[in-house]
């Protein structure tokens, strides 16, 4: 790995490597810790992606994509089994680096916005949403062309691949960007050594707005994992909507209404508190 410098203060390579391997360890734990687990791969993890993206951030996409790429080797690693589900050795090699090497490495490029924005928080939101579409768009190839005929259906395996892929990235793109932004508004990674992020009125995040945006993420989770739960045939194995008929939807309705309600009036509170501090800086003048 290469020596980095931030703010004219050396970054030693040693401890770029300690910091690398600290990420790549604390990555692969979350990696295990599951949201929500889909019936023919894919699952929602507790931001299992972010280390890598901290490492891209904090030391440069060079840094960012080895790391990445030793994720990615990692997370083969523990999914051979799924080699064992294709038949023919292009297959394989096509599972290897469309659902493992290249969706994982594209982690390393988390980084890429730090320089182009300035608020840390924003940038780390920005680069999750970049290489989590990176990583969606080798899913999607993988199922609509290795995966077609054996999890995903032969007529319109595009459409079902963007489906099905999407169940899984979307809210662990929205996990994983709210924490990008919790611990980007918490902590400065831009600094050699990593410090608490001065905060003003400005740039502080009421925790009612914090509420509001996990009871969102909550719903969401809950919503997909109720659902696409039921999608997979039982004698077949096969995406099979047929299965939509054993949801309960009662619980998703209640669900979603209880987290839509709470989010309402979070975020409707914050707005006004903001209002009302606006108005008294404004009078105070």
């Amino acid at each position: 790995m290469s020596k980095e410098k931030d703010n004219n203060s050396p970054i030693s390579t040693t401890r770029v490597l300690t910091e690398a391997g600290l990420m790549l360890a604390v990555a692969t734990v979350l990696s295990f810790v599951k949201i929500l687990d889909l019936p023919y791969g894919g699952s929602v993890t507790v931001a299992s992606m972010l280390p890598i993206i901290l490492i891209s951030y904090r030391h440069g996409i060079k840094n960012g994509l080895i790391t990445g790429l030793a994720f990615a080797i990692i997370q083969q690693l523990l999914g051979l089994k799924n080699l064992s589900y294709v038949t023919t050795w292009q297959s394989v090699l096509a599972v290897i680096f469309l659902d493992y090497i290249i969706a994982f490495t594209v982690l390393g490029l988390g980084g890429i916005f730090r320089k182009l924005i300035k608020s840390q928080p924003a940038a780390l939101v920005a680069g999750t949403i970049f290489v989590c579409i990176l990583r969606y768009a080798c899913h999607v190839i993988s199922g609509a062309t290795v995966w077609a005929g054996l999890s995903i259906p032969d007529s319109a395996a595009l459409l079902y691949s963007f489906g099905y892929n999407a169940t899984y990235m979307l809210p662990e793109t929205v996990v994983t960007a709210i924490m990008a932004f919790y611990l980007g508004s918490l902590l400065d990674f831009r600094e050699p050594t990593i410090k608490h992020m001065k905060q003003t009125e400005k740039t502080k995040v009421p925790m009612l707005k914090w509420t509001g945006g996990l009871a969102i993420a909550a719903a969401l989770v809950f919503d997909v994992r109720m659902i696409f739960a039921n999608l997979q045939n039982p004698d077949t194995g096969k995406f099979d909507f047929s299965g939509l008929g054993n949801t309960n939807w009662i619980a998703i309705l209640i669900v979603t209404a209880v987290c839509a309600v709470i989010a309402a009036i979070t975020l409707t509170i914050a707005y006004l508190n903001d209002k009302k501090k606006k108005e008294a800086e404004a009078s105070s003048k």
